[in-house]
């Protein structure tokens, strides 16, 4: 089984971006709030948006499920106050739980959090439970700076972020690093902004004892960990520097990182730095990079491709980056493929 861990709902019907254009016109004007009751996107509506685009492309490159999550830069956290963040959030997650009853098969699903800026992300807590225990979600996208570009949020290693991490770990779910879109004009969002969250968020949890705190909080940094892997040795001499210890033992039995890196010396990168047993499959298909590479003839989120062509990946170790890593960052998923074989 190929099990693509990183997935985001790019292809809504327009009545959720209409309800969401009038959502976001309220925040002003109170009078132009959208009804959630008139939301009306039916079954048929919901299968055309994805047999076309994901569904084509997992059965063209050969993957098996994804692991879905509502668009990551329509999650704006930084719109609105909390309680226009949760109605979003559960507009969102429920699209998502619809598709995954629709095709039990491709998708299984993980959550947006009702994130605000400067609020307690205790308040993520209900949302969380009632997708992981009412869904069947298996993890969740954790926004370290909601401010949308700004950088305001404690370091995700603080205890602001406790109550969170205290369910997560209760419930035995995953965490996704990801930021949203950028409301800053010096970040571009997928080109700067993202990479910059994954490299910040690992930077952060260099410098603190989280996983002391919380031994089994599993985070998975997407994009190939940022600049990570290309500077490795630059954040093993920080960590020697500040007498943290060697990074294998201090993060890398909670700390993962996907292969949404577009091209193959990337992945040949990625590959080298890391370890096997810390790297799981991701392509963020039909995402931040739609386009096909004139240099090779595929689109450049094809990335079983690139992994097909590492030559010193053995077969236990693509089998690890293609399905084994998954089930163990993600235990829920687990637990529920071994019910269904």
């Amino acid at each position: 089984m190929i099990i693509d861990c990183h997935g985001h709902y790019t292809t809504e019907p327009q009545k959720l971006h209409d309800f969401r254009k009038s959502q976001i016109a309220a925040v002003k004007d109170p009078s132009q709030k959208p009804s959630r009751a008139a939301l009306n996107i039916s079954d048929d509506e919901l299968r055309a948006s994805v047999e076309g685009a994901q569904l084509k492309f997992q059965r063209e490159r050969g993957t098996n499920l994804t692991i879905f999550s509502p668009r990551a830069s329509g999650m704006s956290h930084h719109i609105g106050d909390e309680g226009v963040s949760l109605e979003w959030s559960q507009v969102s997650n429920e699209l998502i739980y619809r598709l995954t009853t629709l095709y039990p098969n491709n998708f299984i699903g993980v959550c947006q959090l009702p994130q605000s800026p400067g609020v307690n992300p205790k308040n993520c807590v209900g949302e969380l439970e009632r997708c992981v225990n009412e869904f069947g979600f298996v993890g969740c996208n954790l926004n370290p700076d909601p401010s949308g570009g700004h950088w305001d949020a404690p370091p995700i290693s603080d205890r602001f972020w406790y109550p969170l991490y205290e369910k997560m770990a209760e419930l035995d779910v995953p965490a996704m690093i990801h930021v949203s879109a950028s409301c800053n004009p010096a970040f571009h969002t997928t080109g700067a902004h993202y990479i910059n969250g994954d490299t910040t968020a690992f930077m952060q949890l260099i410098t603190s004892d989280l996983f002391k705190d919380f031994p089994t909080l599993k985070f998975i940094i997407p994009h190939g960990g940022g600049a990570v892997p290309y500077h490795w040795g630059r954040y093993r001499g920080l960590a020697q520097d500040m007498k943290r210890p060697p990074l294998e033992e201090h993060l890398l039995n909670n700390v993962f990182f996907d292969t949404c890196v577009y091209h193959l010396p990337g992945i040949e990168l990625l590959t080298r730095v890391i370890p096997a047993d810390n790297i799981l499959f991701a392509s963020e298909m039909v995402g931040a990079v739609k386009g096909i590479d004139p240099r090779t003839g595929h689109h450049y989120d094809d990335t079983k491709r690139y992994i097909d062509q590492v030559s010193w990946l053995t077969a236990e170790d693509k089998h690890k980056i293609f399905e084994a890593n998954a089930r163990k960052v993600y235990p829920r998923l687990n637990k529920r493929l071994a019910s269904a074989s």
